[in-house]
């Protein structure tokens, strides 16, 4: 019988302990104590920084939802953005317009030549937040079939009508 061969050994490094935070996302995983804080609703609904009557918010939000609306549908290709352009700031008809030349540019089509999305966007849901009585900004969601989208818009009464002055798409 032949003996086996001897081999050094090297010693495993002794272990570190676990950290209660791990990872990239930094996860918490120590139980809160306290209970959550929680806002009261104002009257009248939203998260308003000023009081509103019922009727301007609905308003409000039946613009919001209008204006999202068709700026999807430019952005899409199905409307021409000159149908934004009394609506919109200088900035936001840029955006709009640039958008729906990059999204016609990567589709081969031609913008606001009422191409036929294959799945088209519909508004589901708004929620706005009175600035100023003058002044509003209002977060939309967007679907498009099984997929979800959001814009951020802010809206100014400008002589006497509404004008989106910021728009964002998430």
């Amino acid at each position: 019988m032949t003996e086996p061969s001897r081999t050094s050994l090297v010693p495993l490094a002794p272990s570190a302990p676990v950290a209660s935070v791990q990872g990239t996302l930094a996860l918490a995983l120590q139980p809160r104590q306290e209970p959550p804080t929680v806002r009261a609703a104002r009257p009248g609904g939203g998260a308003d920084v000023v009081r509103i009557d019922r009727r301007a918010r609905r308003e409000a939000e039946a613009w919001s939802c209008r204006f999202a609306q068709a700026a999807v549908e430019i952005v899409g290709g199905d409307r021409p953005a000159t149908q934004l352009l009394r609506w919109s700031s200088p900035e936001v008809y840029a955006d709009l317009n640039r958008r729906a030349q990059l999204v016609a540019r990567a589709g081969g089509h031609q913008p606001g030549q009422a191409r036929v999305q294959p799945v088209r966007p519909r508004v589901v849901g708004v929620r706005t937040c009175f600035v100023d009585a003058g002044i509003v900004e209002a977060g939309l969601h967007l679907r498009y079939g099984q997929r979800s989208r959001a814009v951020a818009a802010r809206f100014e009464r400008r002589d006497g009508r509404w004008v989106c002055t910021a728009l964002e798409f998430a």
